[in-house]
C-alpha cells in the first residue's frame, strides 16, 4: 500500500447519508401535504419513485448532461407524473419545501465520526462534493464535520463537476498534493472512483449497499470503520 498524506473524501452517500436523509424529509412532506388525498396512497412508493429519478437525475448531472436548475425542476414533476397525478395539481412548492429541510437534517453514515478521528491523526483530510454551496456548507457544519477537513472542494463554486479532472487537479493543488499522495473515497462508481482513477489517483469505492463491484474497481469497502483497519 502507498504512503499517502492526503485523502479526499465524497459527502453525499460517502459520510452524509443521503438517502436516509431524504427519506424522512419526504416523509414529513408527504403528510404535510396531504398527498394521499391526492391518491398517492402508499408514501414508501412514493419515496422509491423519487429515490429512482432522483439517482437518475445525479448521475445526469454528474456528467454535464442536465443543469441544476433542470435537476431541481424535474425530479419531483416526474415522480408525481410517474405515479398518476395531473400536472395541474402538483403541489408548486414542494421542491422548495424540500431543499429547504432536508439538508437540516443530521443523519451520517455509522461511524463517520470514529473513522474521521483516527484518519485525522495520520492523513490531511479534504471533502470533493458535486453538491449545491449552500446545502453542502449547511450539511458540514450541521454534522460537525468542519474541523476534519482543511478544504472543502463544491462543483457548483467552480463550475465543474466530478469526474472531470479538473476539479481533481484543483483539490490536489489547492492541498499542496500529488496524485501520488493522495487516495479518493467515494459512492459514485462513475464520479468519484473513475474520476480519480482516470486522474491517476488511487480509490477506494465506498459500497454501502453492496452493490456488484465492476471489474475496473480493485478496492472497495461496505463500512467506514473498515477504512481504520486498512489505513
Amino acid at each position: 500500500m502507498k504512503s499517502y498524506q492526503h485523502i479526499f473524501f465524497d459527502l453525499d452517500h460517502t459520510l452524509w447519508d443521503f438517502d436516509k436523509n431524504a427519506e424522512e424529509t419526504l416523509s414529513e412532506l408527504y403528510f404535510n401535504y396531504q398527498l394521499e388525498n391526492l391518491g398517492l396512497n402508499s408514501c414508501d412508493i412514493f419515496i422509491e419513485t423519487y429515490t429512482k429519478n432522483n439517482h437518475q437525475l445525479w448521475a445526469d448531472y454528474h456528467l454535464g448532461k442536465i443543469t441544476k436548475e433542470a435537476l431541481r425542476e424535474t425530479r419531483f414533476k416526474k415522480t408525481f407524473l410517474d405515479l398518476g397525478l395531473d400536472e395541474s395539481i402538483i403541489p408548486s412548492q414542494f421542491e422548495d419545501d424540500y431543499v429547504n429541510i432536508c439538508p437540516t437534517k443530521s443523519n451520517l453514515f455509522p461511524h463517520t465520526h470514529e473513522t474521521l478521528t483516527y484518519l485525522q491523526q495520520k492523513y490531511k483530510l479534504h471533502l470533493i462534493s458535486n453538491g449545491f454551496k449552500e446545502s453542502t456548507e449547511y450539511k458540514v457544519k450541521n454534522t460537525n464535520l468542519t474541523p476534519y477537513f482543511q478544504n472543502v472542494i463544491i462543483s457548483e463554486v467552480l463550475g465543474i463537476n466530478k469526474p472531470d479532472k479538473a476539479i481533481f487537479q484543483y483539490a490536489i493543488d489547492k492541498a499542496k498534493a500529488s496524485t501520488q499522495q493522495s487516495l479518493m473515497i467515494g459512492d459514485s462508481i462513475e464520479a468519484d472512483v473513475r474520476g480519480a482513477l482516470n486522474f491517476g489517483m488511487d480509490a477506494i469505492y465506498f459500497n454501502p449497499n453492496f452493490a456488484e463491484i465492476p471489474e475496473d474497481v480493485s478496492w472497495h469497502i461496505n463500512h467506514l470503520e473498515e477504512l481504520t483497519r486498512i489505513l
